[in-house]
């Protein structure tokens, strides 16, 4: 199932005087990486907490196929994921029980909860680390174990938070190379990153400056 997620000349703010977003219009479509740029911030983890239904817009709305998106939990039930810039792990539960929980939540079955987190974990390089503890393992460990429970949930729309900020140059183009995958299958996709190289593996790029938006050209 494909989705279209429509932020429609939103403004976020905290407090009654700062506007952190100011009359922001973009699309994530299915097929395609939306790359959101820009300095530390210039508002891009608040763009996608608004995409991911955790934050409400104070003018303008977002939208899933037409339809405004009230709030995270309706979010995960139609299958906008996230994969936060800080992991949202439990440091207690291994890497690959952090993946099977979210899973199980999402209704999958045991059996094929650990066949996709065994799959998921392979596909970031971490199939030898999936027994430790998420404590134990490094940053990077860390980032690419929160990429792989965003891959096994298989969402139409996937956000990413800076989620290659923490990884080498082999590993990013790992996860870039996922992220193609995940717009291949017809997922939306959308990745906020400080990464000029990275964000010109997207297809299209928005650029927030000062809590406005420029959109370059589609590539």
């Amino acid at each position: 199932m494909t989705r279209m997620l429509l932020a429609d000349r939103i403004t976020m703010a905290y407090g009654k005087d700062r506007a952190v977003l100011r009359d922001i219009t973009v699309a994530a479509q299915p097929g395609r990486i939306l790359a959101v740029t820009g300095a530390s911030g210039a508002g891009k983890t608040t763009l996608l907490w608004a995409l991911a239904g955790l934050l409400s817009p104070v003018e303008g709305q977002v939208t899933l196929d037409g339809a405004p998106l009230r709030d995270r939990d309706q979010a995960v039930t139609q299958g906008i994921i996230l994969i936060p810039q800080h992991n949202g792990l439990a440091p207690t539960l291994t890497a690959a029980e952090n993946i099977l929980v979210a899973l199980v939540s999402a209704g999958v079955r045991a059996g094929d909860a650990r066949r996709l987190t065994a799959e998921a974990l392979e596909r970031v390089g971490l199939a030898n680390q999936a027994e430790q503890l998420v404590e134990e393992l490094s940053g990077g460990q860390q980032q690419r174990t929160a990429i792989a429970r965003g891959l096994a949930l298989r969402g139409p729309v996937l956000l990413a938070d800076e989620v290659t900020s923490e990884l080498d140059a082999a590993n990013r183009q790992t996860v870039l190379t996922l992220l193609r995958a995940e717009a291949d299958r017809g997922a939306a996709v959308v990745f906020t990153t400080h990464d000029p190289q990275a964000a010109a593996a997207c297809d299209d790029e928005l650029h927030l400056i000062d809590g406005h938006a420029t959109t370059p050209a589609p590539r």
